[in-house]
């Protein structure tokens, strides 16, 4: 039997705490999300309502088929920054006509739908993971184009928006526009780059330069309609495809459209999946709130693959790593869980021939991180951990199987590259609010500039101050957890999204069925050089 037995004590006190810190962790991210629910707020919610429109969030609710998910990526983006969270911009993944769609939605209630920087980032990355994922991209367009003020961090790389439409195109990956009111300046170029643009009757405003630009460059008069009206494009420019007389029509001729596509998966859904054996809700009590207390990733492992049917691959070498295969909602998959942190250099010889299977099979893999890094020290060094390490980052950075990560605890130093971080291009990673990431925890990274700067006095010949030094360790930790945090990093699109532990697998079953709209197929050799 490869069903996975349970050893998690839920009447214990450990769980009982857990779960406590893991709730009291989830309050605070709802406390942050429903900033980006919020938009620009009460006022200007209320005046978007009072013209007849529709929320970014309702849209989208009418776009998809009913009761079907939808998967919001990045909701946190400009998470401490100068900018609303959520970046003024709803992306996600949700079903239409039966086609899974990335579906990128302007909230023009932040400052009229007007593109940040951070709104920039969020866009390109939904048109990331389309093209990754050969999913056709709707895109429903309210903004006023740049926010001005800040124009010099968005101008120049802001014009990758329009390549990628065009890339998208060019490799048949479908791309919709629909217009709900204005979409000026470099903006215009979404519907004029988009394979099919609806507009909206009385409400669709598509123009290079508006009355007041155009009258600054060339002294004519005009108005919204002659110069970039739904009528004018749909009568006239012949950019319009198709004329909506309201936000509704316009939403049912974008669904008509999709359906007319008629975009295939490259792999057929795979058949109803048997549930795991234990409660998703027992997540919750599984990562201890200090992470330097170990866990057993088989807990979280046995509570989202189906059935808790798990098959270990070297279940008796390099045990700090858990590698092994299973299912998730159907779909094969390889999965690599951190079990006590450190990445020692069997565990990373295990990790490298595993990650080579599964790109044999077209297996995609899960990297589930807790790991504090590759372990040091002179006999570990002695005995090769650089070489083996760098084994296992060749692999994952040269597998061409999509991967997946979710972050459940600590993700530190090059463990976090080795595990499939952000720079290594998993087609989705999340975290979740338990999760921290940097390049060391930080207390280790607050004493190792006390090593230093004591010994730097020390060569100096001058005496070290205890006071100074201990108030700069204060400091230092104060800031790197700060900066470690899942709020922060999601603010900054280093993942997908910080998600409730027990939504996990319903998650991945959604990326799953996205990546496997374009084909799976592993790396064949092509690893590159690995050091023996």
């Amino acid at each position: 039997m490869t069903v996975l037995a349970s050893a998690l004590d839920t009447g214990g006190p450990d769980y009982a705490a857990h779960r406590a810190a893991m709730l009291e962790k989830l309050a605070a991210l709802d406390a942050e999300h429903a900033k980006a629910l919020a938009g620009g707020g009460e006022k200007y919610v209320e005046r978007h309502r009072g013209r007849g429109k529709l929320l970014a969030r309702e849209r989208i609710e009418l776009l998809v088929d009913p009761d079907s998910p939808f998967l919001e990526l990045s909701p946190l983006a400009a998470w401490g920054s100068d900018y609303p969270v959520g970046a003024s911009l709803v992306t996600g993944i949700g079903v239409i006509e039966g086609v899974e769609c990335v579906i990128t939605a302007n909230d023009p209630t932040v400052r009229g739908g007007a593109s940040n920087p951070w709104t920039l980032k969020k866009a390109l990355r939904a048109n990331e993971i389309a093209f990754a994922n050969r999913l056709p991209v709707v895109s429903l367009v309210e903004s006023g184009g740049a926010d001005l003020p800040s124009q010099k961090e968005i101008f120049i790389p802001g014009g990758a928006l329009f390549r990628d439409l065009t890339r998208l195109s060019a490799a048949g990956i479908p791309t919709v526009a629909v217009v709900f009111g204005n979409s000026t300046a470099g903006g215009a170029y979404v519907p004029g780059m988009s394979d099919h643009t609806v507009m909206i009757e009385e409400r669709s405003k598509v123009f290079l330069g508006g009355p007041p630009l155009v009258r600054m460059a060339t002294g004519e008069e005009s108005d919204d309609e002659s110069l970039g009206g739904a009528r004018m494009h749909a009568r006239t420019s012949g950019l319009a495809d198709h004329y909506a007389v309201d936000e509704a029509d316009a939403l049912r001729q974008a669904r008509r459209i999709v359906a007319r596509l008629h975009h295939r998966k490259a792999h057929p859904d795979p058949l109803p999946a048997e549930p795991p054996k234990y409660d998703e809700e027992e997540l919750l009590g599984i990562v201890p709130g200090d992470l330097k207390t170990p866990f057993d990733p088989r807990e979280v492992i046995a509570r989202i693959v189906d059935g808790s049917d798990f098959d270990e691959f070297k279940p008796l070498y390099g045990t700090s790593l858990v590698t092994g295969w299973a299912e998730l909602h159907g779909y094969p998959v390889g999965v690599l869980a951190n079990a006590q942190g450190v990445l020692f250099s069997a565990e990373s010889q295990k990790a490298a021939q595993f990650i080579q299977l599964a790109n044999q099979r077209d297996i995609p893999l899960l990297f589930l991180h807790n790991t504090t890094g590759y372990m040091v020290g002179r006999e570990y060094e002695q005995g090769g951990i650089i070489k083996h390490g760098a084994m296992m980052i060749n692999a994952v950075a040269n597998s061409r199987v999509p991967h997946l990560s979710v972050l459940m605890g600590a993700s530190y130093g090059a463990g976090h590259y080795g595990m499939c971080g952000r720079a290594y291009d998993p087609r989705f990673l999340f975290a979740w609010p338990s999760a921290k990431s940097a390049v060391m925890g930080p207390q280790q990274l607050a004493g190792v500039l006390s090593i230093v700067a004591r010994a730097s006095a020390e060569a100096k010949g001058q005496p070290y101050d205890e006071e100074q030094d201990a108030g700069m360790r204060a400091f230092v930790e104060a800031q790197i957890e700060s900066e470690s945090l899942p709020v922060f990093l999601s603010g900054r699109l280093y993942d997908d999204g910080v998600i409730d532990p027990r939504d996990t697998r319903t998650v991945l079953g959604l990326c799953l069925s996205a990546i496997h709209t374009a084909p799976v197929e592993g790396a064949r050799g092509g690893f590159g050089v690995f050091r023996m």
